[in-house]
C-alpha cells in the first residue's frame, strides 16, 4: 500500500492507509496502546487493541524514536479524545498491522524540551538526535524556506545562479585563510574561500551581468554567537548597477524574504545613515531601531554608507583596507587616491546592511580600473611583484572589457536567526561548530595519520 502522510489522513477518513515514521510516544492504558507517529509532516496518533493479540504484543515493545511502519483504518476520534492542538487531532488510526523497521537505544540526551539546557558538546555530539526537537525541525525548515524565496526572487530578477570554486587562492578578506595542502605541487597549498569575491567581479567581465550564489564561505577566526568559521551567503553581483540600485533591489528581496515567512519588516523603505551619523547617534556601525527589542516578530533594517576607504594599522604602520582591497573609492575622492593625498580622509562606495543590532550584509561598488587597483594595492604595502603575483590574474581580466559592477553578500545564517528569534546562528545551521571551532559528531578537526602526511610532503612541528 501507497504510504500516507500523517498532515493527510483526515482526507481518508474510513479509509485504510499505511503510515511511516517514528514513534514520538507511547502510552499505555491497559488493554488499549495509543502511540504517536511522528513524520516530517506532523503526527497522528495510532491506536493498538489487546483483542488482536499477536499486534498488539508486538506494538507493546515500542519503545520513543524507533521506527514503524503501520497500516489500519482512519477513524473520527470520539468527542472527548480530540486534540484541538495538532491537525490531525480528530483522527485517529486503528492499527491492523505493524512492522518494526528500526529499533532505537535510549537517547543520550533528552529530545522533550527546547534543548537550550543541555551543554553544547553533548548537543552536537549527538547532533542527529537534537535535530528531531520540534524547535530545531521548525529553524531547519525556516532556513529552507528563506533560502527559497531569496532564489524565487533573484530568479525572477534574471540573474543566474553559479557555483564558484572552493579550492582557490589565498585572499585578503579580513580573515585569516583556512589552507589546504596540494599533494600534486608539494610545498604549495589551497585555500578554502573567505568570499567568492574574485570570482564573482571575473563573472561581471565574462558578462553575465546578474550573478548569485547560495555560497559557502570559510574564515579561520574566533567564533561567538553570530560567527562560525564556516558560513552561508547570499552572494550577489551585478554590473552597469549603481551603489543606489544595488541597495534597491537588496531592500526588496529582504521585504520578500521576511513577509514570505511571516514575520513584519519595522520601517520601509529602510533608513539610510551615513558611517560618520551612525557613530555619533548609535556609537556604533550596526545598531537596534526597534523600542522594544525583545519584540522578536518585527525586523528593523536600515543602511549604513560612506565608510572610510582605509584604516591605519598600527601594528604595521601602514594602512590596511576597512571591508576588503577591491572597495572602489567615491569618483570625487579618486584624484585623491591616485595622489596619495588625505588617504585617512577618502571614502568608499561601500554600504553595509545592519538589522536588529547586527550587521547582515556588507557590499559595495568594485574597483574596474587597473590603475586604481594597483594604486591600493600599493597603499595596502604591497610591491607590484607581490601584486603581480597574487592579483595579476584579475588585472589582467580588467583589460578585456569590464564593466562597472557593485555587489552585496547578505548573511543568510544571521537573516534566519533573527527570522527564528533566536540568539545563535548555531540553532539556524544543522551541523555547526562548537564554540571552540570544533566538531565533536565527527571528531574534527583530527590529526593525519603519517602516511597522508608523507604523502603531502608534511612534517608536524610539536
Amino acid at each position: 500500500m501507497k504510504r500516507t502522510y500523517t498532515t493527510d489522513i483526515s482526507k481518508y477518513e474510513g479509509e485504510a492507509v499505511t503510515l511511516m515514521g517514528w514513534v514520538n510516544v507511547r502510552r499505555d492504558h491497559g488493554k488499549l496502546l495509543f502511540v504517536d507517529l511522528r513524520d516530517r509532516t506532523g503526527v497522528a496518533q495510532v491506536v493498538f487493541f489487546a483483542g488482536g493479540k499477536n499486534l498488539y504484543e508486538i506494538a507493546d515493545r515500542l519503545r520513543s524514536e524507533w521506527v514503524i511502519k503501520v497500516s489500519g483504518t482512519v477513524k473520527k476520534r470520539p468527542d472527548n479524545m480530540r486534540n484541538p492542538n495538532i491537525p490531525t487531532g480528530d483522527w485517529e488510526i486503528d492499527a491492523q498491522n505493524l512492522e518494526i523497521i528500526s529499533e532505537a537505544k535510549t537517547a543520550p540526551i533528552p529530545l522533550e524540551t527546547d534543548g537550550r539546557d543541555i551543554e553544547e558538546e553533548m548537543r552536537l555530539k549527538y547532533r542527529y538526535l537534537d535535530l528531531k526537537r520540534a524547535r530545531m525541525q521548525k529553524n531547519i525548515r525556516l532556513r529552507h524556506k528563506a533560502t527559497s524565496f531569496a532564489r524565487e526572487y533573484l530568479d525572477g530578477q534574471g540573474f543566474v545562479e553559479i557555483e564558484t570554486p572552493l579550492l582557490t587562492k589565498t585572499s585578503p578578506e579580513g580573515a585569516r585563510d583556512f589552507l589546504v595542502p596540494s599533494r600534486k605541487y608539494p610545498g604549495t597549498f589551497f585555500a578554502l574561500p573567505q568570499s567568492p569575491q574574485q570570482y564573482k567581479q571575473l563573472l561581471m567581465i565574462a558578462g553575465f551581468e546578474r550573478y548569485y550564489q547560495i555560497a559557502r564561505a570559510l574564515r579561520d577566526e574566533d567564533l561567538r554567537g553570530d560567527r562560525q568559521c564556516e558560513h552561508t551567503q547570499i552572494d550577489m553581483e551585478m554590473s552597469f548597477m549603481t551603489e543606489q540600485e544595488v541597495r534597491d533591489l537588496t531592500e526588496e528581496m529582504m521585504i520578500a524574504i521576511v513577509e514570505g515567512c511571516g514575520k513584519k519588516v519595522l520601517i520601509k523603505p529602510f533608513p539610510v545613515f551615513t558611517h560618520e551619523e551612525a557613530l555619533a547617534k548609535f556609537g556604533a556601525d550596526k545598531f537596534d531601531l526597534r523600542d522594544e527589542p525583545k519584540d522578536t516578530s518585527t525586523l528593523a533594517f536600515a543602511w549604513v554608507v560612506d565608510f572610510p576607504l582605509f584604516e591605519w594599522d598600527e601594528e604595521e604602520k601602514h594602512f590596511t583596507f576597512a571591508h576588503n582591497p577591491f572597495s572602489a573609492p567615491k569618483q570625487e575622492h579618486v584624484e585623491k587616491l591616485l595622489n596619495g593625498q588625505d588617504l585617512e580622509s577618502l571614502r568608499a562606495q561601500q554600504y553595509d546592511l545592519v538589522c536588529n543590532g547586527y550587521e547582515l550584509a556588507s557590499g559595495g561598488v568594485r574597483i574596474s580600473n587597473p590603475e586604481v587597483q594597483r594604486k591600493i594595492f600599493e597603499i595596502l604595502g604591497l610591491t607590484p611583484a607581490q601584486t603581480e603575483e597574487r592579483f595579476g590574474h584579475i588585472l589582467e581580466a580588467y583589460n578585456y572589457g569590464a564593466p562597472f559592477h557593485a555587489g552585496i553578500a547578505p548573511g543568510l545564517d544571521r537573516l534566519v536567526m533573527l527570522l527564528a528569534g533566536e540568539s545563535n546562528i548555531a540553532e539556524v545551521i544543522a551541523f555547526p561548530k562548537t564554540g571552540t571551532a570544533r566538531d565533536p559528531m565527527m571528531n574534527a578537526p583530527s590529526e593525519a595519520d603519517k602516511k597522508q602526511l608523507d604523502e603531502l610532503g608534511i612534517q608536524i612541528k610539536k
